[in-house]
C-alpha cells in the first residue's frame, strides 16, 4: 500500500474514533480504540513498540516506545493535549529516526475537530 493511501486509511480510523469519543479523555483510551479501529480495517498494527537507542555499539534499552506502528511504515504518537508543541514534534521525528521509519503522524484528540489535532511528519 502506498504512503498516502495508508495515511488517509488511519487518519479515516482516527476521525471515527474521535468522532465517537471526542475530546477529553486520557490518551490511553484513545490509544486502545484507534488500534482496535485499525485492525478492524485490516491493517498490521503494534502497540507500545519498544526502541532501543543505539550508541555506536552500545545498544541501550532507553525506554522508547511507539505508541502505535502501522504495517511497520507509519509511527503514530497520539496525544491528549491542550496544545502540540516542539516537543511533541521532537520526539516523533527522534521516533522516525530511532525506527527507520519515513512517515509520522502526531495526533491530538483533546481538540474540538480531529481536522485540527493532525501533524504529519516526513523524514
Amino acid at each position: 500500500m502506498e504512503q498516502n493511501e495508508l495515511t488517509s486509511q488511519i487518519l479515516k480510523c482516527a476521525f471515527a474514533v474521535h468522532s465517537a469519543l471526542g475530546p477529553g479523555l486520557l490518551e490511553s483510551a484513545y490509544e486502545e480504540c484507534l488500534f482496535y479501529e485499525l485492525k478492524q480495517d485490516g491493517l498490521k498494527v503494534e502497540k507500545q513498540k519498544t526502541l532501543p537507542l543505539v550508541y555506536r555499539e552500545v545498544k541501550l534499552d532507553a525506554g522508547y516506545r511507539i505508541d502505535l506502528l502501522v504495517e511497520n511504515k507509519v509511527v503514530l504518537e497520539l496525544k491528549s493535549v491542550e496544545a502540540l508543541n516542539d516537543v511533541h514534534i521532537a520526539q516523533v521525528l527522534t521516533y522516525l529516526k530511532l525506527s527507520g521509519c519515513k512517515i509520522g503522524l502526531l495526533l491530538n484528540f483533546n481538540v474540538k475537530s480531529m481536522k485540527h489535532g493532525i501533524k504529519r511528519l516526513i523524514v
